[in-house]
């Protein structure tokens, strides 16, 4: 007994799982620690020969390998070493080839067959008006001339000017007439995205109005779970709506419920059985209706936060789908989020341009010591340039607070405004350098 005993024990340990993790930037990064508190290690991916230093990078002490850029079959061939359990894509970018990838490798996913649906975002619309679901009117072209003649003969105006495929509100524009719409579309043709991709044709797109919310949602086999949903706050500056903050939206009143009804039907028509997806949707008269989708982590997911705000976080989640399917489908499928506690994330706004020559200690202090806040993130640092803010690459800087108490959260709010101008000083000789 004592010998079988000894002889177990010098047995190698099982190897761990892996997951493949698709260009893992900004909120992809929390995904490998929520893989490993379930024990599964992960392997990164890149779908681009260099890193995109467009985005906050992976960290690639992270992983257990890094498999070098490749077409997606030797990829597939280099992966299968790892055995993998699954392809997540961690940021927008890698979609296309996670869903390859896992196809490959006859792993859970979303497939290849709608893959463009799911990053090209008039391909994305169309296909929801394919399967009876309610959308935008929308036109696509890469001549301005065109897009302004589309928008004169439907005769209705605002319109919504857009990349083909981005984030972030890069080159969004929301145009009130023909010259608006010929600006807005030559600002983007010819340019490159956050993406490292060529805007070779612009969409114009119907304006809905109403109120804006942000959506994110776990798949597995179809059974989903709703994360979080977040009424925007923004205001219109010039052709831009600028983002202000967020704030949560119970899931079992108000707009909540149909929001969610109307997901999973919008999650259908893009083929989208698998993974998390982060989307916005505005709430029409006629009901809820989809801006654009994600087939990723949202770009707002902080999972520390999100588990006092909503009970959970979307990086958690996702991480469990795929390693403990069954515990997934018992503990989260077909259900929601809880709205924990008042909370809102607050993203700054400037006007300011210049060279940043340092941040104000003492402004951070006082904004972190304000009782409700949870976590002050800045997004420049001395020698960087800021410039005015029309989307949330040139917001300033991120703060989440959260309190029992909504009155607390509004206080502590009203004084970031009048404290998000001090955060940062700028060289004296700012508004003359490059």
């Amino acid at each position: 007994m004592t010998s079988e005993r000894k002889v177990k024990n010098m047995r190698s340990p099982e190897p761990r799982p892996v997951a493949v993790l698709v260009d893992a930037y900004t909120t992809g990064n929390h995904l490998p620690p929520a893989f490993a508190k379930l024990g599964v290690d992960v392997v990164h991916v890149q779908s681009s020969p260099e890193l995109m230093t467009s985005m906050r990078l992976p960290d690639l002490t992270a992983y257990r390998a890094v498999v070098p850029y490749g077409t997606p079959a030797e990829t597939a061939a280099r992966l299968v070493e790892f055995a993998p359990i699954c392809v997540v894509a961690g940021q927008e970018p890698g979609v296309p080839l996670a869903d390859e990838l896992s196809e490959l490798l006859a792993l859970p996913g979303n497939g290849t067959a709608q893959s463009v649906a799911r990053r090209d975002k008039y391909e994305m619309i169309e296909a929801l008006r394919r399967a009876g679901v309610r959308c935008a009117e929308q036109f696509k072209s890469d001549d301005a001339e065109e897009l302004v003649a589309w928008a004169e003969h439907r005769g209705s105006y605002p319109v919504v000017v857009k990349p083909m495929s981005s984030a972030a509100s890069d080159g969004v524009a929301i145009c009130n007439g023909p010259e608006e719409v010929r600006k807005a579309a030559e600002a983007v043709l010819g340019t490159v995205n956050i993406f490292h991709e060529r805007n070779d044709e612009v969409l114009i797109q119907s304006f809905l109005q109403g109120e804006e919310y942000m959506v994110d949602f776990v798949s597995y086999g179809g059974e989903r779970h709703a994360c979080g949903i977040w009424q925007y706050h923004k205001r219109l500056k010039g052709t831009h709506r600028i983002y202000d903050r967020d704030s949560i939206t119970p899931p079992d009143s108000g707009p909540g419920p149909a929001i969610i009804a109307y997901m999973h039907e919008a999650l259908d028509a893009l083929g989208i059985q698998y993974g998390p997806t982060h989307a916005e949707v505005i709430v029409t008269p006629e009901g809820p209706t989809l801006v654009e989708v994600g087939a990723r982590l949202s770009g707002g997911l902080l999972p520390a936060f999100h588990d006092i705000c909503l009970g959970g976080n979307q990086a958690d989640v996702t991480a469990l789908a795929y390693a403990r399917p069954q515990e997934f489908l018992d503990r989260y499928a077909g259900g929601t989020y809880r709205k924990l506690t008042h909370a809102t994330w607050i993203l700054a706004a400037t006007d300011l341009d210049g060279v940043v020559e340092a941040i104000d200690a003492d402004v951070v202090a006082e904004i972190e010591s304000l009782p409700t806040v949870h976590t002050f993130v800045p997004k420049l640092a001395p020698g960087k340039r800021i410039r005015p803010t029309v989307d949330l690459y040139t917001a300033t800087f991120a703060v989440h607070l959260c309190d029992a108490s909504g009155e607390a959260v509004e206080r502590d709010y009203a004084r970031i405004q009048e404290l998000k101008d001090r955060v940062y000083r700028l060289r004296d000789d700012a508004g003359a350098a490059a």
